[in-house]
């Protein structure tokens, strides 16, 4: 469980083809706090750590990931947005991220309002039950809140803080997005979905 509060932005030092998928190598100030075997949300993806050196971690990505992703576009020198997993102990300063990435979307514009940029990302129809305005979302790992629903796409708010410290500095548009939902929402949708169905006497 992450909560969207990135730690670090890492850069890919090394891509290798793996059979079916991809190992990943990724150079990060946490390298040090990274064990074989942990988790870590790159770009809003839960990997596995599969070896650790002083400033760096190697993860190897499956084809199904790849498919759903957009780690299967990053190239050497990339950037990744990195978080580790929340402590029990741990402030939840953002909403649970899972790190399951439902689809990806699309960067339509990037608009500065002053101090802070204004970012419309488009969606899969199919996520449309899942955004509500002030609701939140994760965009390629980033604990966000919709400002504003549009049909088929939203808009963030990004303050300064988030700008500089997250790949969003490199976003432009036509850039793709990973997108998870509010998890409390994607149960909410399903409950109602089997309410109905059971009401009109569908199996479930």
């Amino acid at each position: 469980m992450f909560t969207g509060l990135i730690e670090d932005v890492g850069t890919v030092v090394a891509l290798a083809p793996v059979e079916g998928g991809q190992r990943l190598t990724i150079r990060t100030s946490l390298a040090r706090e990274i064990a074989p075997g942990d988790s870590v949300a790159t770009n809003g993806v839960c990997l596995t750590a599969t070896g650790v050196s002083e400033d760096g971690w190697t993860a190897d990505v499956s084809p199904e990931t790849l498919r759903v992703t957009t780690l299967g576009t990053l190239r050497l020198g990339s950037r990744v947005n990195l978080e580790r997993p929340l402590a029990a102990n741990g402030r939840l300063g953002g909403h649970f991220v899972q790190g399951h990435v439902d689809a990806t979307g699309t960067i339509e514009a990037v608009e500065e309002e002053g101090d802070f940029r204004r970012v419309r990302i488009s969606f899969p129809d199919a996520l449309a039950p899942y955004f509500i305005e002030k609701g939140a979302v994760a965009v390629d790992g980033i604990s966000l809140t919709v400002a504003r629903l549009h049909p088929g796409a939203f808009d963030v708010q990004i303050v300064p803080h988030t700008w500089a410290q997250t790949t969003l500095a490199d976003a432009r548009p036509g850039t793709p997005v990973n997108l998870e939902c509010d998890m409390i929402g994607k149960y909410v949708v399903r409950q109602l979905s089997l309410q109905r169905d059971a009401g009109n006497g569908n199996p479930r």
